[in-house]
């Protein structure tokens, strides 16, 4: 594939992920990374800082589908509503490719505590959009916060349950996650 060819950062993402899981993430390098995808290695840094935010490809267009569902919300809706406005709208960019993607993306995961280390800061950061787009709304930060958290929480196991399930369904992410927000909604209701 020459490197002008579309799709490079997704290839340069699949190369990265399949060489974590293979020799693992300390022993990758970019070069190893960028001829995987058959891109040159200044394509790869056009794309990418380093090969860490590899794994945090989609989080800007995450966060931002998040905070626009949350911010469109009616106007009396509740946190966890609105949240669950925002879940919906993050699910219009899991598409297939996400599905599929999603058991390699955590088995190179587990491969590196650097890469598991920045999936958490990619939680912590959701949950601050979240928790942003919440208070902007009026909702006290104590609330926001805990709804944020809600949603993250929400949104990690219905990617989980999601990436895992039948494949051959028309299911789609916005019912794995709303139904996670509710299965959540009720855990915490019978925590008084």
């Amino acid at each position: 594939m020459g490197r002008w060819e579309p799709g490079a950062r997704e290839r340069l993402v699949v190369a990265a992920v399949d060489l974590f899981t293979e020799q693992g993430y300390d022993a990758t390098t970019v070069v190893q990374i960028a001829e995987r995808a058959g891109v040159t290695k200044s394509t790869f840094f056009r794309h990418f800082p380093d090969k860490r935010e590899l794994l945090v490809a989609g989080q800007e267009t995450l966060s931002l589908l998040l905070t626009e569902g949350i911010t469109e919300a009616p106007a009396d809706a509740t946190p966890l509503e609105a949240v669950a406005a925002g879940l919906e709208r993050a699910s219009t960019a899991m598409g297939t490719f996400n599905r599929e993607f999603a058991p390699r993306l955590r088995a190179a995961i587990a491969t590196s505590t650097e890469l598991q280390q920045r999936d958490a800061l990619k939680t912590v950061s959701l949950a601050s959009a979240m928790t942003t787009a919440l208070t902007a709304r009026g909702v006290p930060d104590p609330t926001a916060a805990l709804a944020s958290e809600l949603g993250v929480l929400a949104f990690k196991r219905a990617y989980a349950e999601w990436a895992d399930g039948d494949r051959d369904g028309d299911d789609n992410f916005a019912q794995y996650a709303l139904a996670a927000l509710d299965e959540l909604r009720a855990a915490s209701a019978s925590l008084e």
